[in-house]
Parts: C-alpha cells; structure tokens; sequence
C-alpha cells in the first residue's frame, strides 16, 4: 500500500510511471479502435455503439448515460434519437417514477449489442494468456486506480 510519502509530484514523473501510464494509453487507445472498427461493421458511430452497450447492460435515463460517459446530456439525446430511428432503442418510462423516461434496447438493439461485444477480441485474447491470479489481480489494480472497492 502507497503511504503519502510515495505520492510525491516527483515520484508521479519517474521512468517507470511514465512508462506504465503510456502503456495505459496504449491499450485504450487499441481499445477504442477496435471499438471503432466493430461499430462501423454495424453501421454505427462508437458514440452510438457505447450507449447501445450501456443500455444493454440494463435501461437508463438520459442523464445517467451521459454521466457514465462523461458528455453533456444533450448530446446522449441525439445519439439515443439516431438509435431508436433505427429500431434499436426505445424510450420508456421508468417504473420507479413514470416522469422518467428511460432508454432501452429493443430485442434488436440487444442483438447488436451482443455482437458488439461479442467482435471485440483485444483485451480477451491477451487477457486469456493471463493466469485467473493475474487477470484477479489486475482487476484489482484497475479498480484501485479509479478508486473503487478491490
């Protein structure tokens, strides 16, 4: 465990940070264009391909979606209309508070949306050479750099 006396300014400018933090934006960096590359196989935009895969994993309202991919609510309301032209999200109310509309996929929506996931091969084939002790402790990692429970 770091104490406050390994958080230094200097220690976050040492060779070996600087090399983890590049590795970090390589991977993400591949991430994202895979993630680019699989959304277009589906004729969307990865703006579009990222909510699809939020509301997959269960409806949201619009200020909530925006909130996780840190974008202005205004913006998640065009995507979400783009979406359901498409037949692959539809707004509904929430059962919680009618007010509240919430997006969700369609039956068709969720299809894509499996696909998606289903295309992206980057992170699973390396992670699969990964013993279950180092993909856990990874994940660990992972979460204690954005401050989540390990």
């Amino acid at each position: 465990m770091a104490t406050s006396s390994s958080r230094t300014p200097s220690s976050r400018a040492d060779p070996l940070t600087r090399e983890v933090v590049e590795l970090i934006g390589a991977v993400v960096g591949r991430y994202y264009e895979e993630y680019e590359e699989a959304a277009a196989e589906h004729a969307l935009t990865g703006a579009q391909a990222r909510v699809l895969g939020l509301l997959f994993l269960e409806p949201m309202p619009m200020r909530r979606i925006a909130q996780k991919l840190k974008c202005e609510p205004s913006n998640i309301t065009g995507i979400v209309d783009r979406l359901e032209a498409r037949g692959l999200v539809e707004r509904r109310p929430d059962p919680a508070d009618r007010r509240v509309k919430l997006a969700a996929p369609t039956p068709e929506g969720a299809e894509v949306a499996r696909g998606l996931r289903d295309s992206l091969n980057f992170a699973r084939e390396p992670l699969a050479e990964l013993s279950r002790e180092e993909r856990l402790s990874l994940r660990g990692l992972l979460r204690r750099m954005l401050g989540e429970e390990a």
